[in-house]
């Protein structure tokens, strides 16, 4: 197995190398169909199948806070939201971006993998816990699940819009 190490900590080297979305994607596809947006996804071919990718890399006007025209059946958003200035305005903009029964499902590092702590990860500009996220949600969205952590030191959180 290949690990690096932060602070005498060893983690995956996976963890190292992008793509966290392909250890949620499985998960989601049993959520997210029909006409959807992946936010944040860095790469076309890390984009969630089917989805309209959604990265300030594809220069193409849109962004976590400018999405294309309409209403959406799913967003899917993996290892972003911890990058965006104002993490709530993000959230209830694309909630607005969904139809009714619309799913919001979130991939996110958790506070285990010390390198992805704003303090160590200049690029993170926000800490989200599964309980700070769920309070969120719980609040904003109907039928909310939060997973635990998984071998990447992420969680999915996952709700549905309601009337």
């Amino acid at each position: 197995m290949k690990f690096i190490n932060f602070k005498g900590i060893p983690y995956p080297k996976f963890q190292s190398e992008g793509n966290a979305s392909q250890f949620a994607i499985p998960y989601a596809k049993h959520f997210c169909v029909g006409k959807g947006l992946d936010i944040g996804c860095n790469k076309i071919d890390w984009k969630f199948p089917n989805a309209t990718p959604i990265d300030l890399t594809f220069k193409n006007g849109f962004d976590a806070y400018n999405l294309p025209e309409g209403n959406f059946d799913y967003i899917y958003s993996s290892h972003c939201l911890e990058h965006l200035d104002n993490w709530v305005e993000a959230l209830s903009y694309w909630k607005s971006k969904l139809n009714v029964e619309g799913i919001m499902f979130l991939y996110l590092p958790d506070v285990s993998q010390e390198y992805w702590r704003p303090w160590n990860n200049k690029k993170h500009k926000h800490v989200l816990t599964p309980g700070i996220l769920k309070l969120w949600f719980d609040d904003n969205m109907a039928n909310v699940l939060v997973s635990g952590i998984d071998l990447n030191n992420s969680f999915m959180i996952v709700g549905e819009k309601d009337a």
